[in-house]
């Protein structure tokens, strides 16, 4: 299976990339989700609108990303969901049927998007929207992946889990979005909520679909997802900044993450920026990550911060939502087997995800009974590693629809590294004037976290 996969994926994009131009001369250019109709919704008529729920649905076809026409039919869904402070909102899932000869399920694919711009979306790049070149490759592959999943006879759904403003890296918003998306699929598709289903994500796509395994025993206990295939994995994200803090390429995602998380929990960031750090958070605030990675090497979040505010891990609001995101954090843990994977290139991880976090969670997953199954690529930095996890776990993920038991190696795991949520400083009055900052970032945190378990 495994050769024959990675042949047919490579033929699959080489394929398309000849009939694509000749099949479909000239089209409209897609327009950005931001401004395309199809994506709008009132917040506020969604209130009492059950989750999951399809609120708009329309016809349109998968192609070459930067081409502007497809040429396999697929449906797009708007469906109602909520987002990071559990508040109502509406995203777009696209889904492709199977081409292939069987209906074997129902794959969430969850994109590597990485993006804090809508230019990236997989909803808008799946139609043959264009990324730019800086993030065509990628978005080039993951169409390949989408089609090779159909052309093997899954159905496939594939949701914009940032939801409507980007809010990248928000653990919990990325498991909601990916879950709801789920039940729109199915309900849309016709399908009984017995219908088997497979989490399949790396990197950006490891965040939706980890956090969806690990919500959906609380959120949406009536889906059947046997199977959960994440690789790349940012489990703690206060180690992540320390390991790319100052790197030459993944230094880039610092600005990136502060923009997303003062969005999606409401920080307000620039209070605590330098004047440099805002220049940049302005220049990453639309852009993907193959356009900010890179970019700024050697930066420092340290750069980013007034100089009151540069112990990062420190500053109360930045902490409490650090500790939010925790992977293996959500009371109850994940009810499939898992397949998990990073690369380790350099001892450490694969320059930007850390080995030993993945093993801790993995660990912490078995001590739960979970069966796990992880895999550390030696030598691999993170794009090869995405590499070498890919076939693996579409036979992961075709021996869980098959139903063929599954022991995994929980018993090679070591414990990994902890993933004990940051100490909290208690607010302290002689520092001069941070009182009333600290108390108002408890106060900010504290209302968030309670938002987020509705």
């Amino acid at each position: 299976m495994k050769p024959f996969v990675r042949r047919s994926l490579v033929a699959l994009v080489v394929a398309l990339a000849l009939v694509l131009p000749t099949s479909a001369p000239s089209q409209a250019a897609i327009p950005r989700p931001h401004d395309d109709p199809f994506y709008a919704f009132d917040s506020a008529a969604l209130t009492n609108v059950p989750r999951g729920t399809v609120l708009r649905s329309r016809t349109v076809s998968v192609g070459v990303p930067g081409t502007g026409a497809g040429v396999v039919p697929a449906t797009q869904l708007l469906y109602r969901t909520q987002d990071e402070q559990g508040r109502p909102t509406a995203t777009v899932t696209t889904v492709v049927n199977p081409t292939g000869p069987v209906n074997l399920g129902l794959v969430a694919y969850l994109s590597f998007y990485d993006a804090l711009g809508d230019i990236c979306s997989p909803s808008y790049t799946l139609q043959g929207g264009d990324p730019g070149a800086a993030n065509a490759t990628t978005a080039y592959a993951e169409t390949g992946l989408v089609l090779a999943l159909a052309a093997q006879g899954y159905a496939v759904t594939v949701p914009d889990f940032e939801g409507p403003d980007l809010h990248w890296v928000a653990g919990h918003e990325s498991g909601w979005n990916t879950l709801d998306g789920i039940r729109a699929t199915e309900s849309f598709l016709g399908m009984p909520s017995s219908q088997k289903v497979g989490l399949f994500g790396y990197s950006g796509g490891s965040i939706g679909g980890e956090w969806a395994a690990e919500l959906a025993p609380s959120y949406a206990p009536e889906l059947n997802i046997v199977g959960t295939a994440i690789g790349g994995i940012p489990v703690h994200l206060a180690h992540n900044t320390r390991y790319v803090n100052g790197s030459d390429t993944w230094s880039g995602v610092i600005p990136a993450v502060l923009v997303s998380l003062g969005r999606a929990f409401g920080i307000k960031t620039h209070k605590f920026a330098s004047k440099y750090g805002k220049q940049v958070m302005a220049e990453v605030e639309d852009q993907c990550i193959g356009s900010f990675n890179g970019n700024y090497p050697g930066l420092r979040v340290q750069q980013l911060l007034k100089k009151k505010y540069r112990a990062f891990l420190k500053v109360r609001p930045f902490a409490r939502t650090i500790n939010k995101l925790i992977m293996g954090s959500v009371p109850g843990h994940p009810q499939m087997p898992m397949f998990m994977g990073v690369g380790n290139a350099d001892g450490t991880g694969d320059h930007v995800m850390v080995v030993k976090d993945v093993q801790g969670l993995a660990h912490q997953y078995c001590s739960e009974g979970v069966p796990v199954q992880l895999k550390v690529y030696d030598g691999a930095e993170h794009t090869q590693a995405g590499l070498q996890f890919f076939p693996e776990a579409l036979t992961f993920l075709a021996g869980r629809f098959a139903g063929l038991p599954f022991a995994g190696n929980c018993a090679e795991i070591p414990v990994g590294n902890s993933l004990a949520p940051l100490k909290i400083r208690k607010k302290r009055k002689h520092h001069h004037g941070h009182h009333h900052g600290h108390h108002h970032g408890h106060h900010h945190g504290h209302h968030h976290g309670h938002h987020g378990h509705h």
